[in-house]
């Protein structure tokens, strides 16, 4: 078959082991993004699959309609990116793979270490120690041991997150939706008393929540304004999560003494004067927490079993099974 993958902007994905199960198709990496939908149809006018990364690529129904030449679209976890239905219209199977395989511990142990950069001023020493400025070119860092950490969302990343953070001598508290939050005080978890509580109270706030209609801009200026001065926010799920402008607006106002911040609102963020990249009390990283070999090979190695499966007439973790069961009729 011929199988196209999608913004692998780092051209990452030749070099996993994972990659060999290409072997056998004519294979296509696509290492920058299209500008438009038209031209991305073009590109893949010949594909006989095409390879999503994650949610780089959105599928929507104007996007389906132009596309002539896949019959598979396949890719790994939640797809709120993609329109099923409109894919359905045009005939083309979905395949998703539904991992249930653990949480992401490289997403867990990135959180962990931009809580440990912001509380140490890390880049700011780093940046002192090249300058010749020894012990005093940067601001005097905090400890770790006796901090609150709240974890905004109750699932199987925060919970890892909670483990490293123990190990370190915080506390924890949790808050979640109402059925994370049940959930939480079911498992014996520490729950904040509310929410204004969770935010007013907790010294860090990191954010582990799915981000789909019902929880956009869930948090908003509000929250974060009842964060107490030289708080830090921990943001390695979606920045969607967040209301727009509230991280800015809340760290000019002083409420927020420093965010660590690995996704953005648009993506790949290519601006260096983009107020939030820019923005001195920001540590920003080009959103990496899932970024790892042994993720990818991970991810990609289930990715790569339902492009095989596909081709061998034997679809699986279909979406759409309908498209399948149509066309065999």
């Amino acid at each position: 078959m011929k199988v196209h993958l999608l913004d692998d902007w780092y051209d990452t994905l030749r070099g996993l082991p994972c990659f060999k199960l290409l072997d056998g198709h004519d294979v296509t990496v696509w290492t920058d993004r299209a500008p438009d939908e038209a031209t991305l149809a073009q590109r893949i006018a010949t594909a006989d699959a095409v390879v999503l990364y994650r949610d780089r690529t959105a599928i929507t129904d104007t996007l389906a309609a132009r596309l002539t030449g896949p019959q598979l679209i396949a890719m790994r976890g939640q797809h709120n990116h993609v329109d099923a239905e409109a894919l359905t219209r045009a005939g083309i199977l979905f395949c998703s793979h539904m991992a249930k395989d653990g949480p992401s511990t490289s997403t867990a142990e990135l959180t962990f270490g931009l809580i440990l950069s912001a509380l140490r001023y890390l880049p700011e020493q780093i940046a002192s120690a090249r300058a010749g400025q020894w012990q005093g070119g940067a601001p005097l860092g905090r400890n770790v041991a006796g901090k609150r950490l709240g974890l905004y969302g109750y699932g199987a990343i925060s919970s890892v997150v909670a483990d490293f953070a123990r190990a370190f001598g915080m506390e924890v508290q949790f808050w979640a939706s109402d059925s994370g939050v049940s959930r939480a005080r079911a498992d014996g978890a520490p729950v904040a008393q509310s929410r204004t509580d969770f935010f007013a109270t907790s010294d860090v706030v990191s954010i582990h929540k799915r981000l789909t209609p019902a929880t956009k801009s869930e948090i908003t200026l509000t929250d974060l304004m009842a964060m107490g001065p030289g708080s830090i926010l921990v943001n390695t799920s979606r920045a969607g999560l967040i209301e727009a402008d509230a991280v800015l607006a809340a760290l000019n106002a002083d409420r927020i003494g420093r965010a660590a911040i690995d996704v953005f609102s648009a993506e790949p963020m290519l601006d260096p004067g983009d107020a939030l990249l820019s923005h001195p009390h920001v540590i920003p990283t080009p959103h990496i927490g899932f970024v790892t070999a042994e993720e990818l090979n991970r991810q990609f190695t289930d990715i790569f079993t339902v492009v095989n499966a596909y081709a061998a007439g034997a679809p699986v973790q279909m979406i759409n099974p309908a498209v399948w069961t149509d066309g065999q009729s």
